[in-house]
């Protein structure tokens, strides 16, 4: 008896396992980087220039870099040459113009590898912010990417067989997958990112591209420097328990999550419980990792329901705290 009991618990993940084998799609590729035309835009600093550095590095025939500053380009530029002995291309636009998107992507030719990498963050409550600010970070981090992918995508579907797969990277963030206190703006434009990908994904997998969402957490760079300056300090206290990552590391996970053709990438531990927590209906190539969602969600949603009582703990607890020095 007990070694029955056994076989069967030993067949049921086994045969789990097979049937996720069977049914993942899209099927598991490749997207080769080496010998591939690669654009980045956000490419002059932060992940953008650490993502331009290793592309090159693996052996891109091209690396092109779009931000909206000529001179931050330009030192891109020589900082990339610097690195790896390679000349990169460098346009210069903001990507809520549509118009100057399209004209910078029609002169750099040919797209193998576009990752829209561009992003603004204003950290603010709702109530305090300027919708000038909400508008700002929409049009940048959604529109933008909206742009970005109809000025490249033509040209992307061209002869897509003969040049093998392509694939369209979306950097999104993990106050994309949840969120956080003071992010109202900034998570709306993010959580956008996802829809935008899961249904882009369906339009395009048969035409050879395929689509991967990046979700890295705070990263050292310029842009988080200014964040912290203006992050409301509820925020700061719920940050307080996360480190950031290097972008160096954060561009090495996304690259290598482009070139599994993965949909949702993780950059880190927490980013992937958050994955299994919030994979819902997305797309997935690994079985393997198929396998660990339907069987983690039910254990990440408990352990979400934690992380949520904790924060509103903390959030309870700062609103009391400014209610009493108010008082008094």
């Amino acid at each position: 008896m007990a070694s029955l009991l056994l076989l069967l618990l030993l067949l049921l993940p086994l045969s789990l396992l097979l049937a996720l084998f069977l049914i993942v799609r899209p099927r598991p590729t490749r997207v080769p980087i080496k010998g591939r035309h690669v654009f980045i835009s956000g490419g002059s600093s932060g992940i953008g220039l650490s993502l331009a550095r290793q592309a090159a590095s693996a052996g891109a025939s091209r690396v092109s870099i779009l931000a909206r500053g000529a001179a931050k380009l330009d030192e891109a530029r020589a900082s990339i040459r610097l690195a790896t002995g390679i000349d990169v291309s460098a346009f210069s636009a903001d990507v809520r113009d549509f118009d100057a998107v399209k004209e910078a992507v029609d002169a750099a030719g040919p797209i193998d590898v576009l990752i829209c990498n561009h992003g603004v963050f204003v950290p603010q409550e709702l109530e305090r912010q300027e919708l000038e600010e909400v508008r700002f970070m929409v049009d940048v981090n959604l529109m933008g990417t909206f742009n970005l992918i109809k000025a490249a995508l033509p040209a992307m579907k061209e002869s897509r067989p003969e040049r093998g797969p392509g694939s369209i990277a979306i950097m999104s963030s993990q106050a994309g997958q949840v969120g956080i206190y003071g992010y109202t703006a900034y998570s709306a434009s993010k959580f956008a990112l996802r829809g935008l990908g899961e249904a882009l994904q369906q339009e395009v997998i048969s035409d050879g591209i395929h689509v991967s969402l990046i979700f890295p957490p705070d990263t050292e760079t310029p842009g988080l420097v200014e964040e912290n300056k203006r992050r409301p300090e509820v925020t700061k206290i719920l940050a307080g328990h996360s480190s950031a990552m290097q972008a160096d590391d954060v561009a090495r996970k996304a690259l290598n999550g482009i070139k599994s053709g993965t949909f949702i990438v993780p950059c880190n531990f927490d980013g992937l419980m958050l994955a299994i927590a919030t994979a819902g209906l997305s797309p997935q190539r690994s079985f393997i990792m198929a396998f660990a969602e339907v069987f983690g969600a039910g254990f990440m949603r408990l352990v979400g329901l934690f992380f949520q009582w904790t924060w509103y703990g903390l959030i309870e607890k700062w609103h009391a705290e400014q209610n009493r020095s108010k008082a008094s």
